[in-house]
């Protein structure tokens, strides 16, 4: 993580060509093996999906998130909003994924933008969410290979 308070930024590299990654990354059946299923998801701009999860009280997250696909560029760029879904205003949050080949491989950069700096709620979400996308990315590369 950065030290950004705003955002999240990982790095990953994954010995597979951009292809192969994209796929993993935009097909529901694949996501749910790594991240959540989204239900109602297509990598095509303004498709709006859901996800569910375990709730966190203790961070305001009901466990049920809403997303509408921002940007797609296959097999370059895929750009989600990221809300709780039972939250009185959306988060703001924005979840790319930005590909791009690497010898034989490909980098993945990610973000997770739009954390309020000044509020400790969000910082602790940050926190967490922090670990859970890195383990997540790590998760990628198996659902990836076996793809």
């Amino acid at each position: 993580m950065t030290d950004d308070l705003t955002t999240i930024e990982l790095d990953h590299f994954y010995p597979h060509p951009p292809e192969k990654v994209w796929r993993a990354l935009t097909t529901p059946e694949l996501m749910g093996q790594w991240m959540m299923r989204p239900i109602g998801f297509e990598p095509v701009v303004g498709n709006v999906f859901e996800m569910k999860t375990q709730p966190m009280p203790g961070q305001n997250f009901s466990g049920e998130i809403r997303g509408e696909v921002l940007e797609v560029v296959a097999p370059q760029l895929l750009s989600i909003t990221w809300s709780d879904a039972r939250a009185e205003r959306p988060s703001g949050w924005v979840i790319s994924w930005a590909l791009r080949p690497e010898g034989g491989g490909t980098r993945i950069m990610f973000s997770h933008s739009g954390f309020d700096p000044d509020d400790p709620i969000a910082q602790r979400t940050r926190g967490i969410m922090g670990k859970g996308w890195g383990s997540m990315l790590g998760n990628l590369e198996a659902v990836i290979a076996a793809a």
